[in-house]
């Protein structure tokens, strides 16, 4: 897991250049978790990292531009992502 962290916190950065290594690595340790809790409360089974790396993938394509801005308007996030 170590590995796809540091390949999608790559990814992230490429996509938005506005964050810091530190910050996208964060970003990326949020939504993996995030998703991954999400999935289990929802009541299915773990599908195993592939599916949280495919899901990380698409919101990094999706949002990655812009994912700075997001923390600023969620305070579940904010405290974890300020400077």
């Amino acid at each position: 897991m170590k590995e796809l962290i540091e390949q999608l916190t790559y990814e992230l950065q490429e996509k938005n250049p506005k964050i810091t290594e530190e910050k996208a690595r964060t970003w990326i340790e949020l939504l993996a978790s995030d998703f991954e809790s999400s999935y289990a409360k929802a009541g299915y089974d773990y599908q195993g990292t592939e599916v949280v790396e495919k899901v990380v993938r698409q919101w990094i394509d999706s949002y990655g531009e812009n994912i700075h801005e997001f923390a600023a308007s969620n305070p579940k996030y904010a405290h974890l992502l300020n400077d």
